[in-house]
């Protein structure tokens, strides 16, 4: 089996024009992460995948109706577009899918700068930033005892490597992040400015 990030769409790749974020890329991109949470096999990441999953099938639903076919070109119009029609769903999924994307994000953006980190201190440090205050504290609990059955980070790099060349797949995984988190930062300032939401 290829490496994960030989074989899904990357953030990297989607070019962000002046009208903002082409959401057939990406989803597809989008598809790829929840894809990675069902390679690594670990339960802990379930509530991530689960809200990955269905509010990408939000946006999704959104983007192929024929109401909104012929100006949802950019995540951007279709947040607006849904918004004019009075119609929340599509860009509540919108700001929920950003703040999961943020949160994955920030998590291996410390594993790469922090070797030291342990791969659960990495997605706590990311969860206590970018989602511990949207929960109760029983979520909250929850979320902290699923976080120390976190994978190591040997485990994690050699299921989404798959054999192949580690330097090779750090590399690729740097760019991906990079193209992810110019994505979330952009789309986080437009749902704020706006009033849509906050990531």
């Amino acid at each position: 089996m290829p490496p994960h990030f030989e074989t899904v769409k990357s953030f990297a790749d989607i070019v962000i024009t002046d009208a903002g974020v082409p959401t057939d890329d990406f989803l597809l991109a989008a598809d790829g992460l929840a894809d990675m949470f069902d390679l690594l096999g670990v339960g802990v990441f379930g509530f991530v995948q689960a809200d990955l999953k269905a509010n990408i099938a939000g946006v999704r639903a959104e983007y192929k109706s024929d109401v909104a076919r012929a100006d949802c070109g950019t995540l951007e119009s279709l947040v607006r577009q849904a918004h004019a029609r009075g119609v929340k769903y599509p860009y509540q999924c919108v700001v929920r899918l950003i703040r999961c994307m943020a949160f994955t994000c920030l998590a291996l953006q410390i594993m790469q700068a922090e070797p030291q980190c342990t791969l659960p201190v990495c997605f706590r440090r990311s969860y206590d930033v970018v989602l511990r205050h949207h929960h109760t504290f029983v979520v909250r609990s929850a979320i902290t005892l699923a976080i120390l059955t976190v994978p190591t980070r040997e485990h994690f790099v050699a299921r989404l490597s798959q054999g192949g060349d580690v330097e090779k797949f750090h590399d690729e995984l740097r760019r991906w992040l990079a193209g992810l988190d110019a994505i979330v930062q952009r789309t986080k300032t437009f749902l704020a400015d706006g009033g849509y939401g906050k990531v």
